[in-house]
């Protein structure tokens, strides 16, 4: 059995994972059951991008966005009437929280009834098997997949396919959507669901469509990773026009659009997470009218989208000011200047600039000078011990790649002098190795035995010559050996040999005390 919440772990992103806890810490709270439903269960298993967060829960999820705020995440749409509200979670991951429901249409072309239901009931009114798919994020089934219509198969043989024969009927956007999906996935439709397709098309059901829903499908253009061919396949089938009656490719920057994308992928190979919507709504209407943009920015529902659109130039300006004054004299303080400004700026004034410097201090951020902060740390800094795991090796690092940025180490002699007063003190010389007991014992007792012997033969002397009988002198025996090492005994002087007279004539005995006492 597959572990869905493992695959799910390692295909989101840090970002995203971060924002599924929010959500599902905030739900748990509120006793509301909780799933990742849709679009982000199709990518996670099929491997394409993860572009937004799709959540359902098993209750009102209105009832949860002041603690979803207090949790920081930012509300940037509500729509009542379906009970979901849109969110930018930390870290620029986009996310939508729905309630569990049921649509009955009545009638085509109008907004359908919508009642609250199970999980179950919820992926039985969805457009495709692939988008019908639900991960339990509850304690107790947490893990547990849901696939009433085999979508997991559907994926496996990379086909589109819808749930019920009605599916177009009852949802026209259904025709701009199955394009979209095949355009961006190189999924066919299955044959049942082409020949519905055709029919709908041929009925011109797509004259039914609603005009919210219009407004959500320009906003998902901002978020293709290939919106160019997105934008070209809606144009063949004739979905474009749908979407506004003067859109056409010709209407778009093909060139910005296209670098755009280009520069976008560099920056994600870096780490950068840009949002590159507004900047592709930009390009991808470079050639409408204001007042054209207008309408197209009043029909899509995430405000947030429409502001940082509009505001886009205009910020690009300011950055393209600053870059072109004394805050960016220096190449450390360009880097400075813009590691601080937002990635989407950044991306946008890469494509856009008109000043030649701008343009080159863009490029140099992300191409030349990252080759150099590449060569930290410096040989030298290895050789003077400046190592990682030093708490201040962060300020260190940086502050040698501003130098080389300026070019201010150009030498090991130069790099030498800034480092060595950082340079932390030498370490200790090592201990000496200590001794086993038994180690110990045995030198204690090899010392003591040498120092015995070296003893004995100071001390030994041979017997004087002398006539038979007489006594001779014998040296005296040595010490008991210690237990601990001590130092050797002094040798004992000679002992001094008798006079003749006193060898020959002998000993005087001592006086009686009986013969003294008669006397007196």
């Amino acid at each position: 059995m597959a572990d869905y919440i493992y695959t799910m772990e390692i295909r989101l992103t840090p970002d995203q994972l971060k924002g599924v806890g929010l959500v599902q810490d905030v739900a748990r709270a509120a006793g509301m059951n909780l799933y990742l439903t849709g679009g982000a269960i199709r990518d996670i298993i099929s491997g394409f991008t993860i572009r937004d967060l799709d959540f359902t829960v098993q209750g009102n999820p209105l009832k949860l966005q002041k603690d979803l705020e207090k949790a920081g995440a930012k509300i940037t749409a509500v729509e009542e009437d379906i009970r979901t509200i849109f969110l930018s979670l930390p870290g620029n991951a986009r996310a939508e929280v729905s309630m569990a429901r049921t649509e009955r249409f009545e009638k085509t072309g109008k907004p359908p009834i919508v009642m609250p239901a199970t999980i179950h009931d919820d992926l039985r009114r969805r457009d495709f098997s692939v988008n019908a798919m639900a991960l339990s994020l509850n304690d107790g089934s947490r893990g547990l997949l849901l696939d009433p219509f085999n979508g997991v198969a559907d994926i496996e043989a990379k086909l589109i396919r819808i749930l019920h024969n009605y599916s177009f009927l009852e949802d026209p956007s259904r025709l701009i959507r199955a394009t979209r999906f095949s355009a961006r996935f190189h999924w066919p439709l299955e044959e049942r669901t082409q020949a519905r397709y055709d029919a709908a098309k041929e009925g011109k059901y797509i004259d039914h469509i609603l005009r919210s829903s219009i407004g959500h499908e320009i906003a998902a253009l901002a978020h293709e990773d290939d919106p160019l061919n997105v934008v070209k396949m809606l144009e063949k089938e004739g979905w474009l026009q749908v979407l506004h009656e003067r859109w056409t490719t010709a209407k778009a920057d093909l060139n910005g659009l296209s670098a755009l994308m280009k520069t976008r992928q560099q920056m994600l190979d870096l780490g950068y997470t840009p949002d590159a919507g507004p900047a592709v709504m930009y390009f991808l209407t470079g050639h409408f009218s204001d007042k054209d943009i207008a309408e197209i920015q009043k029909m899509i529902p995430r405000k947030d989208l429409v502001e940082a659109w509009r505001d886009i130039e205009d910020h690009a300006k300011e950055l393209a000011k600053r870059l072109s004054g004394k805050e960016a004299a220096t190449p450390s303080r360009t880097w400075q200047l813009l590691s601080s400004a937002r990635p989407e700026m950044v991306l946008f004034l890469a494509v856009t600039a008109k000043q030649q410097a701008v343009e080159q201090k863009i490029k140099n951020y992300l191409t030349k000078w990252r080759q150099i902060q590449q060569k930290i740390p410096l040989p030298e800094m290895t050789e003077l011990l400046i190592t990682p795991q030093l708490p201040e090796y962060p300020r260190i690092a940086h502050d040698v790649f501003m130098l080389l940025l300026d070019g201010k180490l150009r030498s090991r002699t130069e790099t030498l002098k800034f480092l060595k007063p950082l340079a932390p003190p030498p370490p200790p010389p090592p201990p000496a190795p200590r001794r086993g007991r038994a180690a110990k014992a045995a030198a204690e007792a090899a010392a003591a035995a040498t120092a015995a012997q070296n003893a004995a033969k100071t001390t030994a002397k041979p017997a004087p010559k002398g006539k038979k009988g007489k006594a001779a002198v014998v040296a005296a025996p040595a010490p008991p050996v210690p237990a601990a090492p001590a130092p050797p005994p002094k040798p004992q002087p000679k002992p001094k040999a008798l006079p003749k007279s006193a060898a020959k004539k002998p000993a005087k005995p001592a006086p009686k005390h009986a013969k003294k006492g008669k006397k007196h």
